[in-house]
């Protein structure tokens, strides 16, 4: 009797020693897996709950604690931290390549400067460290006057997160989803327009007068906005990818999958509307980053034009210069001729001093004439670079 009532406590005991052993070993590879990234091993989050409350601000964790607590895996932190952006080489660059990963419970976004978890019932933002050397999600010291923006972003997550009855038919992640959309496409919006502000009035002053530091400003300038086409052009490929993807698309109803009922096919008309929007957003904001980058091409075609006109006018004075010494050398060698010191029975006669003056200054138009004709002929170039002679067929 006591045999058959151990009996069950003992297996009992073997299978509680068996779960804790896998999931000891589990905590152990977690714990190498994390030991062996570069990245520090504290994460410090902003998180909102169910009812859009800021419950915690600046809050640590450690990294296994927190791939515990949200079922993810270390290469979902290096999707977040090491995917370099394309202007990676520049040192003051904290980019990184936009995506949106779905997971079982959660869904994973990196775009532009805001890093997050969003649950069916939990917004999570990703705060850099000090030791990053950053100040806020994504914000770095050198960018710290954006920590205004962030603020607003902040009061406008928790504002959203809480008007349920503004949005009833959206459930809180897309809320959240919202939010961060708004933010980022604002920023790529406010990005725009001062880099046409400083374009227009560099071109402005080039309108003016060309000079070596409005060009060297036209050059940077050009560098920036290929940066910042590039940075928006990966956010509007990334929604249009996720656009194309029917399982991704149902994979971010975090809320109906929680409650059992999942979305299939292409049962996602919500998220549809509300990404497409911003995709159009964004496409808008790549089209005239792309007018932009036009305009700097045309301004430096015009820019090459007019100092090439330069350069030849500059070669053209230079040639006529040229001619009219060698026109006077002529002359005054033929005055040499008449003052060397050698018989040459013309200082016998009158008139000779005139007849020398009268037939070098001859000598000297004629030459002059003819010079001035070629090169007129020089700069009479056709559009085909072929120049029609007349008289010549």
């Amino acid at each position: 009797m006591w045999k058959s009532a151990l009996r069950p406590f003992t297996k009992l005991n073997v299978f509680a020693r068996r779960q804790y052993s896998e999931t000891g070993f589990q905590d152990i590879l977690l714990s190498h897996s994390i030991h062996k990234s570069n990245e520090s091993s504290l994460i410090r989050c902003t998180i909102f709950d169910g009812s859009g409350n800021m419950v915690a601000h600046g809050k640590d964790f450690t990294k296994i604690e927190f791939m515990k607590l949200h079922d993810l895996i270390p290469r979902d932190f290096r999707k977040l931290n090491k995917h370099k952006s394309f202007n990676s080489s520049n040192d003051n660059s904290t980019d990184i390549v936009p995506s949106i990963l779905t997971r079982s419970n959660s869904v994973l976004l990196n775009l532009s400067n805001v890093r997050a978890l969003i649950k069916m019932d939990k917004v999570i933002l990703f705060d850099a460290g000090p030791s990053n050397g950053f100040t806020g999600p994504g914000l770095s010291v050198a960018n710290y006057s954006q920590s205004h923006s962030i603020g607003l972003f902040l009061k406008d997550l928790e504002k959203r997160l809480k008007e349920v009855s503004d949005h009833e038919h959206l459930p809180y992640e897309f809320r959240a989803l919202e939010a961060i959309l708004i933010h980022v496409m604002s920023n790529l919006h406010t990005e725009m327009k001062v880099h046409q502000t400083v374009l227009q009035n560099i071109i402005n002053g080039l309108e003016t007068s060309i000079d070596r530091q409005k060009l060297r400003y036209l050059l940077i300038q050009s560098k920036k906005i290929a940066q910042f086409h590039q940075k928006a052009k990966l956010i509007r490929d990334l929604l249009d990818d996720l656009l194309e993807q029917d399982d991704e698309l149902n994979e971010l109803y975090l809320t109906a999958k929680a409650q059992g009922v999942p979305r299939q096919g292409t049962n996602h008309a919500e998220v549809e509307m509300l990404i497409e929007s911003y995709y159009k957003t964004s496409d808008e904001i790549v089209q005239t980053a792309e007018n932009l980058i036009s305009q700097i091409k045309t301004s430096e075609e015009i820019i090459s034009i007019v100092l090439d006109s330069n350069r030849n006018e500059l070669m053209l004075l230079g040639l006529k210069f040229s001619v009219g010494l060698l026109s006077i050398g002529t002359a005054l060698w033929i005055a040499s001729l008449y003052g060397m010191n050698l018989e040459n029975f013309i200082e016998e006669k009158d008139g000779g001093m005139e007849a020398v003056v009268t037939i070098s200054m001859v000598i000297f138009f004629l030459f002059l004439l003819v010079s001035v004709k070629k090169l007129s002929k020089l700069q009479k170039v056709t559009m085909t670079g072929v120049r029609e002679e007349r008289g010549h067929k």
